[in-house]
C-alpha cells in the first residue's frame, strides 16, 4: 500500500468504556482512536462503532446516549469533526459485532468502497490484523480496499488478542453467514477465556 493513499471513509472501532461519576466514559484506548479519526484528512463519512463490551461480563446496559459509539461521536465533534459526516453503531459487544451491525445498518452504503476508494480502519496496531480479517469476511473488503489508521499508544494486545486472532481464522474458515459467525465467536471466546 502506498503511504499517500487516503481513505474515502473511516470505521472507528471502540476500545471500551470505564466507569465515571456521570456513568460511563471512554477508555484511554477509545479516546486515542477518536483522536486518530479526527486527525485524519477529511473523509466523506466516519462511522463510530461500539456498544458496551462489558455486557459480556453481565454489566448493566448504559442509558441511551451513553454507549461507546455515542460517546466517541460526541468526543470527535468536540474535537472538531463535522457532525454531518458522523454515523453511529451502538449495539455491538465485539469486533465481529461492530462489522456485522455496520453492514446490517447500511452505514457504509453508497460509498463505492474498494481499492480506488478504500475504507480506513481506525484501531490500535495490535488490533488491525484481526479487524482487517473480519472486514474481509463481513464487508468483503480486503487488501488495497482497506487502509490501516493506527491509533497512538496502547502497544499491547497480548496473548489473548493473538489467541483470538488465530482462533478467528480457524473458526470462521469458509463462513460468511452472520448468525453462524456470531455463534462461532461466542463459543470461541468462551473457550479462550477458560484456557481450553
Amino acid at each position: 500500500m502506498a503511504a499517500d493513499r487516503v481513505a474515502a471513509a473511516l470505521l472507528v472501532l471502540g476500545n471500551g468504556l470505564v466507569p465515571a461519576p456521570s456513568g460511563f466514559a471512554l477508555s484511554a484506548g477509545s479516546l486515542a482512536r477518536v483522536r486518530a479519526a479526527v486527525s485524519y484528512p477529511y473523509v466523506e463519512r466516519v462511522v463510530f462503532s461500539g456498544g458496551w463490551e462489558q455486557a459480556r461480563s453481565g454489566a448493566a446496559e448504559p442509558p441511551p446516549g451513553c454507549r461507546e459509539a455515542d460517546l466517541m461521536r460526541g468526543a470527535a465533534v468536540g474535537l472538531g469533526l463535522d457532525p454531518g459526516v458522523a454515523r453511529v453503531e451502538s449495539r455491538s459487544r465485539s469486533t465481529l459485532e461492530n462489522l456485522l451491525h455496520v453492514q446490517a445498518d447500511g452505514l457504509l452504503d453508497g460509498l463505492g468502497l474498494g481499492p480506488a476508494r478504500p475504507l480506513g480502519l481506525v484501531t490500535h496496531a495490535w488490533h488491525l490484523p484481526r479487524a482487517r480479517f473480519l472486514a474481509g469476511k463481513v464487508l468483503g473488503l480486503r487488501g488495497d480496499a482497506l487502509i490501516n489508521v493506527p491509533a497512538a499508544g496502547l502497544p499491547r494486545g497480548g496473548l489473548f488478542e493473538y489467541g483470538v486472532r488465530a482462533a478467528s481464522r480457524v473458526c470462521f474458515l469458509g463462513v460468511r453467514d452472520p448468525a453462524v459467525l456470531l455463534r462461532r465467536e461466542r463459543r470461541m471466546v468462551t473457550m479462550l477465556r477458560r484456557g481450553v
